[in-house]
């Protein structure tokens, strides 16, 4: 990958801005990042990244044409990289309209006008553009214990309103190569965890209500069980694939790190009675943990097989669960004031005051 400029799609958001500071860290990428800054994007999150002299921001929605093709005819950019999305399941549950336009009606959209711009591109360019398709393990349904994990051939079938809604955008983008060429790649990868995340997630949530003396809800009985991805992990692998990746091509992204729900959740309270004992209840944080009903349609369990980046592109993740985990709450301690900034909703007109600082 020489010289170029790629353009990330919600890239305020947490592996958002976690794969930008991937990007930068080479300093022959500049990088265009838009995002419409919805309630889980914070620019708390990019700031300081334009002093580096090769970030641009751009506050607007993907699902805005005439802002795209702007976008496009401005920067030239040399690759998409589109990680824009509704994400949280139980608000797709509550709202699900909101997830089939972003995430079906926005990448189509994004699709549309990627194409238009790349159709106008010079024989070698249009041969070195990629256009890299972020999504999730969710699309292919749960597992019972035993079964195999996921990987880039398992079918689809997904669970919630959410999970529908990328499985969707992921057929989109397969159809914009098939039919006009796009050079696209796609991945799916595992829960991602670490430090920027939106607190209504589990381990955030677990955190800082655990910081904060609150009941720490855990869904049914606890025995649901996710495969656990540390966030710059994550980050490493997008810009391996889209680097190194074979076009056409789906990746399976994971850390073969199967964790129950209650293990996660004792696992953070175990962390916290270290890092922050004299925050403990009498009775220590697993006294908190509070089971509550479950949620619809919740999937068992997502295991992902990451055989295929790993033989093929040499991609391995860095961190073990239980070293993520004990920066991810470190993080958390530390940045007590984003969370509340966060949780308390500031958006829009507030965040935009803070773009250009």
């Amino acid at each position: 990958m020489t010289t170029r400029t790629v353009l990330v799609t919600g890239g305020a958001g947490f592996i958002g801005s976690a794969t930008i500071r991937e990007l930068l860290a080479d300093p022959e990428i500049s990088v265009v990042n838009i995002d419409a800054l919805t309630y889980a994007a914070s620019v708390a999150s990019v700031e300081g990244l334009t002093s580096t002299g090769r970030y641009v921001f751009e506050h607007h929605d993907i699902c805005d044409r005439a802002a795209l093709t702007r976008i496009f005819e401005t920067h030239s950019p040399s690759a998409v990289m589109h990680l824009a999305a509704e994400s949280h399941v139980d608000r797709s549950i509550d709202g699900p309209l909101a997830f089939i336009q972003t995430n079906l009606v926005g990448t189509a959209n994004l699709l549309e006008a990627t194409r238009s711009y790349w159709s106008t591109l010079d024989p070698e360019r249009k041969s070195a553009f990629r256009f890299l398709h972020v999504s999730t393990d969710e699309v292919f349904g749960d597992l019972e214990p035993g079964d195999p994990r996921f990987d880039e051939d398992s079918s689809y079938q997904p669970s919630s309103p959410y999970s529908a809604s990328k499985a969707g955008s992921d057929h989109l983008v397969r159809a914009w190569h098939r039919t006009y060429g796009l050079p696209i790649l796609i991945t799916n990868c595992s829960n991602n965890y670490g430090p920027r995340q939106h607190p209504e997630k589990l381990i955030p949530l677990t955190i800082s209500r655990a910081l904060n003396g609150q009941q720490l809800p855990v869904y049914g009985d606890g025995k649901n069980i996710r495969d656990w991805l540390y966030v710059e992990d994550h980050a490493s692998a997008l810009v391996r694939v889209l680097r190194t990746g074979a076009v056409g091509q789906t990746y399976a992204v994971g850390a073969e790190c199967e964790r129950t729900n209650i293990d996660i959740v004792n696992a953070i309270c175990a962390q916290l009675s270290l890092q922050a004992p004299h925050r403990a209840p009498a009775d220590g944080y697993a006294s908190l943990i509070h089971f509550v009903r479950d949620r619809p349609g919740h999937d068992r369990r997502y295991a992902i097989d990451p055989s295929k980046i790993c033989s093929e592109l040499g991609w391995h993740p860095k961190e073990t669960f239980e070293t993520g985990l004990a920066m991810t709450v470190r993080w958390y301690i530390d940045n007590l004031d984003w969370c509340a900034t966060i949780q308390a909703g500031i958006v829009g007109a507030d965040q935009n005051a803070r773009v250009a600082k």
